[in-house]
């Protein structure tokens, strides 16, 4: 044969080779989310690969024959065209200009490729890669039933692996690496879902001396007033105070009563729900699958002892998911004035999560779960009115006002 016909079959098995190794790289690089969205959607390309990937055995026998077939050609060719045009000096000179280009050419410039284009290679490479693997099947049976034989004999299992599932915090670091890929609201609340796991609804309750309530001791006529003026769809109603609770009544079977006339306090109680109570420490997921079971919209939180902490409601927890229906601060939170630039009155009774979310502030996610809570922790002790701090070296503090062995009221300025 001439010299040129080698040169040229030198150049088929560089190509070769390079075909198998950038095969490999795409196969193994894919986003595998979006391969099964793929095959989802019947992707013809997709479902072939697909189906490669579900016997990495053979995907990875058939690359391996076929790159090291190639790679031994090649160099046997090499040698020959070496000896012949320069004798035994050429055959050195061949296998260093081999070596490079098969580094080059066959492995580094291929690869690259394929880890920088991997759907693009793997389903561009998967048809030849298909036919190659029919051809090859005799060698390939013979190669794999050796190395099964070879596994068993140093007593290394060959048993599939199981599945393995992708953990929680692998699909938190997943959904906050697709930055780019969805729009920043949608990670956001994605995150945000995920996150209701670590949280508990003690983290977005209502606290207890904010509920507002009916007490039914008091006079027909007051309770009537109250009624008339509740600025809530589902009232509770207790006896003398709210840690008495006797059961939640909606505004529509109020309604209902009016038409009807039948709107009395006996009625009223027989259409009140029982309070459903909550542990403080469960999760907010968990939650929202119990309002689901229990078809609730809302229920009281408790502590171990069965004292009553404050209310939830599924409003709340999906605020934690999708966020406030508004952007204006005086419009979502009442105990938060805005007084001048970056500066507010604010009621310490607020929860930290609640302060930070409204001011986008970075406080402590561990420790007390007020403001007053905080300031007082902070101190050590309970601060009298117009007393001053500087709290974490951020916010500046000034005491308003203080009772009941707690913080009231207090005015408050991000420093930097």
């Amino acid at each position: 044969m001439p010299v040129w016909f080698w040169l040229i079959l030198i150049l088929f098995l560089i190509i070769f080779s390079a075909f198998f190794a950038a095969t490999e790289i795409g196969m193994m690089s894919l986003n595998r989310y979006r391969l099964r969205h793929l095959v989802k959607s019947n992707h013809p390309r997709a479902l072939l690969v697909q189906e490669q990937l579900n016997n990495p055995e053979r995907l990875l026998s058939s690359v391996l024959i076929g790159n090291t077939l190639a790679n031994i050609l090649v160099s046997m060719a090499a040698t020959f065209v070496g000896q012949k045009l320069y004798r035994e000096a050429g055959v050195a000179i061949a296998e260093v200009l081999l070596t490079i280009l098969v580094l080059v050419f066959a492995e580094m410039t291929p690869k690259t490729w394929a880890a920088l284009n991997p759907e693009r290679v793997a389903f561009a490479f998967v048809k030849p890669l298909a036919w190659l693997q029919y051809m090859l099947v005799p060698l390939m049976n013979m190669t794999t039933y050796l190395s099964q034989r070879f596994l068993k004999l140093v007593g290394i299992s060959i048993e599939p692996a199981q599945i393995e599932k992708i953990s929680f915090e692998e699909l938190r670091a997943v959904m906050h690496a697709a930055e780019g890929l969805l729009p920043k609201e949608h990670q956001r609340m994605m995150i945000s879902l995920l996150d209701l796991e670590l949280a508990q609804v003690a983290d977005v309750m209502i606290p207890k001396h904010e509920i507002h309530g009916i007490d039914i001791t008091e006079p027909w006529v007051d309770i009537v007033d109250s009624f008339m003026h509740a600025q809530c769809t589902r009232i509770p109603l207790y006896k003398k105070t709210i840690d008495h609770l006797v059961g939640v009544v909606h505004v529509r079977s109020v309604l209902h009563l009016l038409l009807n006339e039948q709107f009395d306090l006996e009625h009223v109680l027989r259409n009140a729900e029982k309070p459903m109570f909550i542990p403080a420490g469960t999760s907010l997921t968990e939650q929202i699958l119990q309002f689901r079971v229990q078809n609730r919209r809302s229920g009281f939180v408790v502590n171990e002892y069965g004292d009553l902490l404050g209310l939830v409601t599924l409003e709340d927890i999906l605020e934690e998911v999708i966020g406030d229906f508004t952007t204006d601060v005086a419009d979502i939170y009442e105990n938060i004035i805005p007084r001048g630039h970056n500066e507010y009155l604010i009621d310490a009774s607020i929860s930290i999560k609640q302060l930070s979310r409204a001011l986008g502030w970075d406080f402590p996610a561990i420790g007390p779960r007020t403001l007053s809570g905080l300031i007082i922790e902070y101190l050590g002790y309970i601060p009298s009115a117009d007393s001053c701090l500087v709290l974490t070296e951020k916010y500046q503090i000034v005491v308003l006002r203080v009772g009941d062995q707690m913080i009231k009221s207090v005015s408050m300025k991000k420093i930097n």
